[in-house]
């Protein structure tokens, strides 16, 4: 997925205060989360899984990992990390860190990750196998364990982890350890095939012409421009009634259509990102704030459709103020339990997947947030991966964190601009390696 960031809906999973599971509106993005980031960053100018049951405990000896030589994918490429050095931070010397393009890595002790004990861990599982469905490089031989042996409840999953990961504080290369999380969905809208006086916004697939034309016309030439509009004159994928559910489609990357038949019939369809017009993205949030209309703290989705709707006759230009316009494929819903695939390739999983900078945090790697939730401030302390990534997702300590589908998730995604604290966890060093330090 490629997003950028705001808020509109969730999904079927378990999250630290208990999310309604229910679809309604949806949303899907290229390559990266950005409802929160696009809402922060977005706005202000920036981009699924099954709950595992808890059973009765198996043995210790279950948990552990024996070489196997069931084949696993190719890993997929990320930026290596530097061998471990001794940096100094604003806390003093940091032994061993590991050092990315845009973060360090501090081992630490367990018993610094704050609630560990507290999360249900083992409903982690299904996104982390996911993920090993496109392993990073040095998670193969435990990819394989995690896939033959699983855990069987959140004590045996915890005692996985402990046995064959090593946590790691991530850190900024100068030595900050907070930074900001934010929010993002995939949407779910109705929709139409053919236009009438009600559904008349048109979602796009790329023209013929994309590669043609750089940049391509922009959103308001689309809008107004005879040519630009025969250029895309048959690439209607099908039409939604809410200019502002059509944005938070191309915002967020992709999302769901809930397609409205003439015969009444309704059926679920995903639209993935398939490309853009080739144009800068500017933030509607930003816009609002320079026109004096809403403040930065105020700056949210809900906010955004809020304004909207008192002032419909200028709705056109903040649209316009966005000149980027995303394209689409559309795509069976085979599964709706599944979340869209982010930047790993693999399905996210509401509650349990993130996007984050590769950058810093290689695809695939399990990560304990220490954050709070935007509607209620209580405590977000869990363990998620590491599987996404958005246009406003940079940095060491930044992250935007998949809600899912449906009313809710929309409502958290599109207020969540949180602080943030992350560690790392990554597989033990082969025996006779350096690295127990921590322990």
């Amino acid at each position: 997925m490629v997003h950028q960031t705001i808020s509109t809906n969730t999904a079927n999973a378990p999250r630290a205060s208990k999310i309604n599971n229910h679809m309604i509106r949806l949303r899907i993005a290229p390559t990266g989360a950005l409802l929160g980031a696009l809402i922060l960053g977005g706005l202000l100018g920036g981009c699924a899984t099954e709950p595992g049951a808890s059973r009765p405990s198996a043995p210790a000896a279950a948990l552990t990992v024996t070489p196997s030589t069931t084949a696993l994918p190719a890993p997929i490429p990320t930026p290596l990390m530097a061998p471990p050095v001794s940096t100094a931070g604003p806390a003093g010397p940091a032994a061993s860190a590991w050092l990315r393009p845009r973060s360090r890595w501090v081992p630490v002790a367990w018993a610094e990750l704050p609630d560990w004990e507290s999360d249900r861990s083992v409903e982690l599982w299904p996104a982390l196998l996911r993920s090993c469905e496109r392993p990073s490089s040095g998670w193969q031989t435990l990819c394989v364990a995690a896939a033959a042996l699983p855990p069987q409840n959140d004590e045996q999953t915890r005692e996985w982890m402990q046995r064959h990961l090593k946590p790691y504080r991530v850190e900024s290369i100068e030595g900050a350890s907070e930074g900001l999380i934010t929010g993002y969905f995939e949407p779910m809208i109705a929709a139409q095939r053919k236009p009438d006086a009600r559904f008349k916004v048109p979602l796009y697939a790329p023209p013929a012409d994309l590669a043609r034309r750089k940049p391509y016309w922009t959103r308001q030439q689309i809008d107004t421009l005879p040519a630009a509009q025969d250029s895309l004159r048959g690439n209607e994928i099908a039409y939604v009634d809410d200019p502002l559910d059509a944005l938070i489609l191309q915002i967020q990357g992709s999302g769901r259509l809930q397609i409205i038949e003439p015969s009444g019939q309704r059926q679920w369809v995903r639209l993935a990102f398939a490309g853009h017009n080739d144009q800068p993205y500017k933030s509607v949030g930003r816009w609002l704030i320079d026109q004096g209309e809403i403040t930065p703290a105020q700056a949210s989705w809900p906010a955004i459709k809020a304004w909207a709707q008192r002032n419909p006759t200028r709705l056109q230009s903040m649209l316009w103020a966005n000149p980027r316009v995303v394209f689409f494929r559309e795509e069976a819903l085979p599964n709706p339990q599944l979340g869209p695939k982010g930047a790993q390739a693999v399905p996210l999983t509401p509650g349990r997947s993130i996007a984050v900078d590769p950058q810093s945090i290689p695809y695939g790697t399990p990560i304990w947030l220490d954050t709070t939730e935007p509607l209620s401030n209580a405590p977000l302390r869990r363990i998620v991966m590491a599987q996404d990534t958005g246009a406003a997702i940079q940095g060491a300590v930044r992250a935007d964190y998949f809600w899912g589908w449906g009313d809710e998730a929309e409502q958290q995604a599109g207020r969540m601009k949180q602080p943030l604290r992350l560690w790392a966890l990554w597989p033990r060093p082969a025996r006779g390696g350096k690295g127990g330090e921590a322990d």
